[in-house]
C-alpha cells in the first residue's frame, strides 16, 4: 500500500495558520499599546483593533514596499529616517480605511508606528516562524580549548 502524503498537509496548513494568527495578535498588541500610550490614537472596540491589525499587515506587505521605493531618494538624503514617516503613512492609511480606528495626524501616526514596531520586535523575539514560543538555550561545549 502506498502511503498518502495528504495526512501531512493539514499539519503544515495548521502550523502556517498558527504562525499567522500569532503575528496578528502581536500586531494587535502593538496597536493596543499605542492606543494606551498616545492620546492621538483611538479604537472604538476590539473588532476595530483586530481588523486594523489585519489590514496593517496587508498594507505593510503590499503598499509599504512601493512607498519605500518611491521615497528612496528622500530616505537616502535623510539617512533612512524618512522610513519612520513612511511607517506613519502606512498606519494613517489603515486608520483612514478602518472606521473604528482614529489617528489625529501624521505625528501621532509616526509615533504610533514606532510603538507598534517596538512592541512587535520585542514580542517576535520569543516567537519562531511557525508561531511557536521559543526559548533561548545555552549551549556548553566541553573539551579542549583552542585559544590557550
Amino acid at each position: 500500500m502506498i502511503p498518502s502524503k495528504t495526512a501531512a498537509v493539514p499539519k503544515v496548513i495548521f502550523s502556517a495558520m498558527r504562525g499567522f494568527l500569532i503575528r496578528l495578535l502581536i500586531t494587535a498588541l502593538g496597536l493596543w499599546v499605542a492606543d494606551q500610550l498616545l492620546p492621538g490614537i483611538a479604537f472604538t472596540g476590539t473588532s476595530a483593533l483586530i481588523v486594523s491589525a489585519l489590514l496593517l499587515g496587508l498594507v505593510n506587505a503590499v503598499i509599504r514596499p512601493i512607498l519605500i521605493i518611491l521615497t528612496l531618494p528622500l530616505s537616502i538624503v535623510t539617512l533612512g529616517l524618512f522610513i519612520l514617516v513612511v511607517n506613519g503613512i502606512s498606519l494613517a492609511l489603515v486608520a483612514w480605511l478602518v472606521s473604528g480606528f482614529h489617528v489625529d495626524g501624521l505625528f501621532s501616526a509616526t509615533l504610533g508606528a514606532i510603538i507598534v514596531s517596538l512592541v512587535s520586535w520585542a514580542a517576535s523575539a520569543f516567537v519562531g516562524g511557525s508561531g511557536r514560543i521559543e526559548r533561548i538555550h545555552r549551549v556548553e561545549v566541553t573539551g579542549r580549548r583552542i585559544d590557550g
